[in-house]
């Protein structure tokens, strides 16, 4: 790890030093990162010991500082809760070199945000309320540590090939030493419409590869946004937690009406289903299967400043388990 880090800083600095002899012109500049989300929800849910609560889910600090015409680096930090107890804890979620070695190609390495929901999550367009399907899901990881080339095909045809440790921002390679191989393709066919398809694998020592499908199509016209996916992962409980058969699958539709700059209306649907195993009777993942509702309404206060007072119901496909049902109050605060 340390010989990766020696050599990255080298290739940072000798960067930097290309690119100032050869942009005289250009002037180096940087600018922050800041991302808040907060909330306040009251839960209805049956049963519910914590029936309300504010909460800070989420805040991004960092720095992007462009280098070169060509060549920016870009660190932020994820601050949140993690599985050891903490409230708060700081993970380095990006530390990531961008070169644009051509017009139609742009190298990405170090811990690199991934791109394989990105289209999904601009469509979506609220992940301060919720995470994008295949995020709230663990189909798979927003950042990770490897290399990404995106590759400008056509005018309408965008291409991703990621080579990655495969295990997320929050943790190192695992002993296997497997890496994850994705290609993601963004197809643009006419103004407005947008699509992909994005495919990864990663082997195992101990299963059948890990893999991970999904496509996407989103349409953005006049005061609307309609977006659909379907996502299916194969030989895995997660998109790092490896088991022969078991599989998840499931499907997301989003919607939203902006009523003028200020005001929209948002709806989405989404449903996670998993297989039964040979001998069971229900299937692996029964307990969190089921259907998800989330609907609102968001105001853009400022530039960097929006609200959403939404309601998010999930109903679980184990009937002896209280279906959620809370009522929130979102905020997003960013430079």
């Amino acid at each position: 790890m340390k010989k990766k880090l020696l050599f990255l800083t080298a290739l940072i600095l000798s960067l930097a030093s290309f690119s100032q002899n050869s942009n005289e012109e250009f002037k180096p500049n940087g600018e922050p990162i800041l991302r808040i989300f907060w909330n306040y929800h009251v839960d209805f849910t049956k049963n519910a010991t914590k029936t309300s609560a504010f909460e800070l889910k989420r805040a991004y600090l960092g720095y992007k500082y462009n280098i070169s015409k060509d060549v920016s680096v870009n660190v932020t930090f994820d601050v949140g809760n993690n599985t050891g107890g903490s409230s708060y804890t700081a993970f380095a979620k990006i530390a990531q070199l961008d070169w644009k070695v051509a017009p139609s190609l742009i190298l990405s390495m170090g811990l690199i945000g991934m791109n394989q929901f990105s289209e999904q999550e601009k469509f979506w367009g609220y992940r301060y309320v919720f995470n994008s399907f295949q995020d709230a899901n663990g189909f798979g990881p927003t950042a990770d540590l490897g290399i990404n080339a995106e590759i400008a095909l056509s005018e309408k045809l965008l291409a991703n090939v990621t080579v990655t440790n495969g295990e997320g921002f929050r943790n190192l390679q695992d002993n296997d030493g497997n890496q994850k191989f994705g290609v993601n393709l963004v197809y643009k066919p006419v103004k407005g419409l947008t699509t992909s398809v994005m495919f990864d694998s990663q082997s195992s020592d101990n299963s059948d590869a890990i893999t991970t499908i999904g496509v996407f199509a989103g349409y953005n016209f006049e005061n609307w946004r309609i977006g659909a996916e379907y996502n299916k992962l194969n030989n895995g409980k997660t998109y790092s937690t490896a088991a022969n058969d078991h599989n998840l699958d499931g499907f997301s539709i989003y919607s939203t009406y902006a009523f003028n700059g200020k005001f929209e209306i948002f709806g989405r649907y989404d449903q996670l289903q998993s297989n039964t195993l040979s001998g069971d009777v229900n299937a692996w993942n029964y307990g969190k299967d089921g259907e998800r509702i989330i609907t609102g309404i968001q105001y853009n206060a400022l530039k960097g400043i929006k609200f959403s007072l939404n309601y998010q119901g999930f109903s679980f496909d184990n009937s002896t388990l209280d279906n959620k049902s809370l009522v929130f109050l979102n905020a997003e605060f960013k430079l």
